[in-house]
This record gives structure tokens, C-alpha cells and sequence, in this order.
């Protein structure tokens, strides 16, 4: 409580020093002073900005229609430099208040047969003074013109690969292949870069929890020194929810020379497959085989022999196939010719 008491103190203390200090005659003359330090302040300014300087201001320049088939030499500018002189006022505005618009070149209409763009200091120069004030005076530009030569690239028509993670929901799976269009897409580039190339790929994309058909447009990854058309897909990722069924398969040997008899224990096998639901009923034994061959039966000295699918849909997926292996009996019936 004494500590409390002594910051209680303290502080009323400090806040009579500081109220009689408002009120005392040096404060009232100190605000004095900085009011007028402030009014001469704003006095110097006005008359300082009635003056004439000089600034550099930059006006960013946009590239329109440029044809996929060639190739720029260099980098072109994306902005030009303009020196300028007005009073300080408007060069003010000019910093701060003022937006310029782009400067646009359409490639299209430029580019000529000799294999060189070039954009004349007279329409550089036109375009920027659209955008100032009529009292500035326009000093310099840099760069003055645009010149920059170019070359003609190769085509070539790639597919287009989807890259990234699909995870679904407990209980769906993708139903078929996924569908990309457009599923190829025109690339120009010189031959050094499009011999390395096979495929373009989208983009990583990561779905989530997948619990229906998904569409989204995804972007193409880019490929320094070649420009793609179009540069984005749409991509279709069929989700389905699945289920389980079980399909009863006959165990056959389809190469049986007629003079030999083949008995199997058991002589079908179960087999369990995860299948869309739509697709439920339209999934029959039909679609299955399981087949052994003449020569795997004869070469085989134990009598019993392994089971695998040689015939199923892509798009099922087994589970179990039982048994998983069989015993068997071959029998020679009568003697070859």
C-alpha cells in the first residue's frame, strides 16, 4: 500500500508542474514564437515552390500484340526516363498527385521485314506530352527511341502434362483419366530449347478432399525463352465415390492341347475389386479372365500354381484375389502322333 501511495504521489505531482507550466507566461510566449516559426514556414514554401527546378519522372511503357513467332535480342525497356521543368508547385503534383498512363506500342503493327521494331522518338514524345501540363517544358528522354531487333522462333505442338496432388475423400477415388483442354498447346522457342522439350507441364496444384468432380483453370508453368499459347488449361478431375464388389472367375487354360485334361482345385477363384458406384451394375465376371498357361502347367513340379488377373478394366482396382493359388492335376490322355 505504501509503494501505491508513494506512485499516487508521484503522479499528481507531476501533473501540477506540468498544469502550471501550461499557464505560466514562458509557455504562452514559446507558443508565440512557434506559431510565427511555423507562419514563416509556410510564407518560405509558397515562395519557393513559385520557382523553377527540374525533375526526372518515369512513364511506364506497355507492350501490345506481340506475335508468339519472334524473339526480341534484348530485353525491351518497360520504362522511359523524362526530365522535365515547371514551377515547383506542379512538379509537386507531378510527384505525388499525379498517374501516368502507359505508354503502349502495339508490336503488331511495328515490327518490320528487316527484323527490327522501331518506335520513333516523335511518337515517344507525342504520348508524353498528352500527359503534361501545358506550362512544363520537356527537357530530355532517355531512352529517345525504341530500336531493338528480333528473329523469327520455331513451333512446335506439346502436350500437356497435369502436375500435382489429388487427395480424396474416404470412400472416393479418380474415376477415369483426368481431361485437360486444350490437351496440347503450341510453343515457340528456337530449336535449342524445343528439342529439350516433350511436354508442358501445368503448374502444382494441390486438391484437398476430393469428393466430386473438380474444374479449374490452371496456369502453365513457364519456360524462359519460349512463350506458350494459350498459356492456361482447363483441367477436369473426375471423383467418384467408390464401393466394393465381388466377382466369382472361372480359372482356365486356354493353349490346353486336346490330348491333355486339366483339373483345378478349386477351379474358380473369387476375386474382390473397388469400383465406381456408377458403375456397379455394368461390372461383370465378363470383364475378368484368369488364364494359365500350357507351358507354366507342364514346367511346374510342385502342383500348385499362383493366381493373377490377366484381363480387367484399367480403372478397377482389386483388393483380393482367392484363393491365391491353386493345386492342380494335368493329365496326359493318349499319346502325341
Amino acid at each position: 500500500m505504501a509503494v501505491l501511495g508513494t506512485i499516487i504521489g508521484i503522479f499528481k505531482s507531476v501533473r501540477l508542474k506540468t498544469k502550471a507550466f501550461l499557464n505560466s507566461q514562458k509557455w504562452k510566449e514559446a507558443l508565440v514564437f512557434f506559431c510565427f516559426v511555423l507562419l514563416s514556414f509556410g510564407f518560405w514554401m509558397l515562395q519557393s515552390l513559385q520557382e523553377e527546378y527540374e525533375i526526372e519522372i518515369t512513364i511506364p511503357v506497355r507492350y501490345t500484340d506481340v506475335p508468339p513467332e519472334i524473339s526480341f535480342n534484348r530485353t525491351l525497356p518497360d520504362h522511359i526516363t523524362v526530365r522535365i521543368r515547371d514551377k515547383g508547385s506542379v512538379l509537386l503534383n507531378y510527384k505525388f498527385g499525379r498517374t501516368f498512363v502507359p505508354i503502349e506500342a502495339n508490336i503488331k503493327s511495328k515490327i518490320k521485314k528487316s527484323g527490327k521494331l522501331i518506335i520513333s522518338r516523335q511518337l515517344i514524345e507525342s504520348k508524353i506530352k498528352k500527359q503534361l501540363i501545358s506550362t512544363t517544358t520537356l527537357l530530355s528522354i532517355d531512352p529517345r527511341s525504341i530500336e531493338e531487333s528480333y528473329s523469327e522462333r520455331m513451333e512446335k505442338s506439346l502436350p500437356v502434362v497435369f502436375d500435382g496432388s489429388i487427395q480424396t475423400s474416404a470412400g472416393y477415388k479418380i474415376s477415369s483419366d483426368i481431361q485437360i483442354l486444350p490437351s496440347t498447346v503450341r510453343v515457340y522457342a528456337n530449336n535449342a530449347i524445343l528439342d529439350t522439350l516433350s511436354s508442358i507441364h501445368t503448374v502444382f496444384t494441390t486438391i484437398a478432399k476430393g469428393d466430386k468432380d473438380i474444374t479449374r483453370r490452371i496456369r502453365l508453368q513457364r519456360i524462359i525463352g519460349a512463350t506458350i499459347k494459350p498459356s492456361i488449361v482447363t483441367v477436369t478431375i473426375p471423383i467418384e465415390e467408390y464401393t466394393e464388389k465381388t466377382l466369382t472367375i472361372p480359372i482356365v487354360c486356354p493353349d490346353l492341347p486336346p490330348n491333355y485334361t486339366l483339373r483345378t482345385f478349386p477351379s474358380i477363384a473369387k476375386v474382390n475389386c473397388i469400383i465406381p458406384l456408377s458403375q456397379f451394375k455394368n461390372v461383370t465376371s465378363d470383364d475378368f479372365a484368369i488364364q494359365i498357361s500350357f507351358t507354366d502347367l507342364e514346367q511346374n513340379v510342385t502342383g500348385s500354381l499362383p493366381l493373377q488377373l490377366t484381363k480387367k478394366p484399367d480403372w478397377v482396382d482389386i483388393t483380393a484375389i482367392m484363393p491365391g493359388k491353386i493345386e492342380f492335376i494335368l493329365e496326359q490322355t493318349k499319346p502325341n502322333d
